[in-house]
């Protein structure tokens, strides 16, 4: 009971142990028992008749769950004894957590997909009390520089679900590709949605190609499959479509949209920021709301959905005579003010429509923001504290430690990243809110998330080997908080993730499979310093110009 990642609140070890029938039963409510069957699928446990009827009471049975309305909806607590195993649930998350957690007490097998001959699946007898730190304990999956194809997707939830993570923010756009479908606007998916080359420059100022064309996207009937499969799992869909900026991919379907209708873009091939940005006049807001509409029916219930603001070069805006009639129609001061105010206008319609916006931390920086929008500070934990001082909630994303592009040891044996380095112990011993804040200005951090951005993961091998076991400590941060027990549990947790087919980064070092080599994934000699990076970005964010962009 001393290997569970991530930690929980309390327990207590008594004498003996309880063994699980495979194809047994599971009884309680029809939504609490449903949950505990998909944690712990490879028993193929059966519901009892009367949670089928929605039995509020749980029968007696060996394996059985009830609700526990003192309990928080993701809170739970477990009782094993040598007869039975007995669940009390707030709601369906605490279930389904209270079933991953006596996944990890079972044999490392339980993580496959089929159950072995032979194994005896029985658990440590004791009581587990477990509830989350944080409400928001996510992965940020960037889909746009390079697409992953749905099964690497359904298969990122089983592993979020697995850690008791419960968000998935889907980057969904971008100057790289636009990746869902459109039956409003086909051209999005049909023109934005593949280049004809990506760049392998490992620095600035190579001009290095694959001139093999990527792309891909996903179906709006993906996203349904996607939004259902996770809810079953406890995660929540954030789906992102970043505006104004990093707008190619959009301008190169429908150009009209621009700041300048007359000028051709194409879906770019190389890293870093384009000047390509939205017009933000009423035809392109009305734009955005039709597709907004499209991918929050697809996905059903979307309380949350990321409109991006970052990185926006707004030169354009200032150029163009229209752009800048409109914004002193307005009465806006200057392309920054407008700027928020678009950002505004379309929380709006997400509220409208349901959702609760999200935003990157430049976005905040005018003050002109809806009071519920909620602030990502990726670039440091003082321009979360400046926007949680500004009545924000926030979810804490910085560069570092909780970017996992970055490189795992600043070592020639690594593959390619964009810098050095983020360490397993780095990402454990994270706090989203430091001692140092005050109780308002923590209490409005929600939670803590870790960014998969893709420019330098191409497939879903480099994605397991970038993600874990980085996104275990993650989840410790998150729901446990403080990296407590996390360090001696993992050798027994990565057993369990070589069951489950992870191809994670051991901690002794890549595999000989898995390191850069001398090619075009070899580690690059002189790589940025998080560090450095992290000072220049804190810099930036007490500069006059906080639209300019912030990282090429």
């Amino acid at each position: 009971m001393t290997d569970l990642i991530p930690s929980p609140r309390t327990l207590d070890v008594t004498p003996g142990s309880f063994e699980f029938t495979p194809r047994g039963t599971v009884s309680g409510p029809a939504d609490l028992v449903d949950p505990v069957r998909v944690a712990l699928a490879v028993l193929d446990l059966d519901r009892d008749g009367m949670a089928r009827a929605g039995a509020e009471t749980a029968p007696e049975a060996p394996v059985s769950v009830e609700r526990d309305r003192n309990l928080g909806p993701e809170a739970y607590a477990v009782s094993v004894t040598p007869e039975a195993v007995r669940i009390a649930a707030g709601g369906p998350a605490g279930a389904l957590y209270a079933g991953q957690t006596l996944r990890q007490l079972l044999p490392a097998a339980a993580f496959r997909a089929s159950a072995l001959p032979g194994v005896r699946w029985s658990i440590p007898c004791g009581r587990v009390e477990d509830a989350p730190r944080y409400a928001w304990r996510g992965a940020h999956l960037d889909v746009s520089r390079h697409f992953m194809p749905k099964r690497e997707v359904l298969r990122l939830v089983d592993l979020l679900a697995a850690h008791k993570l419960n968000r998935l923010h889907l980057h969904l756009a971008d100057d790289q590709g636009w990746r869902v479908e459109s039956r409003a606007y086909p051209l999005l998916h049909e023109v934005g949605s593949h280049r004809a080359r990506t760049t392998t420059a490992r620095s600035r100022g190579e001009t290095s190609f694959d001139d093999s064309p990527h792309g891909g996207h996903y179906s709006l009937d993906d996203l349904t499959e996607i939004a259902a499969y996770a809810r079953a799992r406890a995660v929540t869909v954030v789906p992102e479509i970043d505006v104004p900026g990093h707008a190619s991919a959009i301008l190169a379907a429908y150009p009209r949209f621009g700041a300048d209708p007359a000028e051709r873009h194409e879906v770019l091939d190389r890293w870093g920021i384009s000047p390509a940005i939205l017009a933000p006049l009423p035809a392109t807001i009305a734009f955005l709301e039709t597709v907004f509409a499209e991918v929050t029916e697809a996905l059903g219930a979307t309380p949350y959905f990321h409109i991006g603001g970052d990185e926006c070069v707004l030169d354009a805006w200032a150029a163009s005579p229209v752009i800048d009639g409109h914004r002193r129609a307005l009465g806006l001061a200057t392309p920054g003010d407008l700027h928020a105010w678009f950002l505004r206008r379309l929380a709006d319609t997400l509220a409208a429509q349901g959702s609760r916006a999200v935003v990157w931390d430049e976005a905040f920086v005018s003050g002109m923001l809806r009071e519920d929008t909620i602030v990502m500070p990726w670039r440091g934990v003082e321009v979360g504290r400046r926007a949680a001082a500004a009545g924000h909630d926030i979810v804490a994303t910085p560069v570092f430690p909780l970017y996992f592009d970055y490189a795992e040891a600043a070592s020639a044996e690594e593959p390619l990243a964009i810098g050095d380095a983020v360490t397993i112990e780095d990402v454990a011993a994270f706090e989203p809110a430091p001692a140092s804040w005050s109780p308002e200005e923590a209490g409005r951090v929600l939670g803590a998330q870790f960014q998969l951005w893709t420019e330098r993961i191409p497939d879903g091998r480099a994605l397991d080997y970038r993600a874990w076991p980085r996104g275990c400590a993650a989840a410790q941060v998150a729901w446990s908080g403080g990296a407590g027990g996390f360090h001696a549990a993992l050798p027994a947790h990565l057993a369990r993730l070589d069951a489950f087919g992870v191809e994670y980064r051991p901690p002794a070092g890549p595999l000989p499979w898995q390191r850069g080599g001398t090619g075009a994934r070899g580690h690059r000699p002189g790589a940025v310093p998080v560090s450095r990076v992290m000072r220049r970005l804190e810099e930036m964010t007490h500069e006059a110009d906080s639209t300019r962009p912030s990282l090429g």
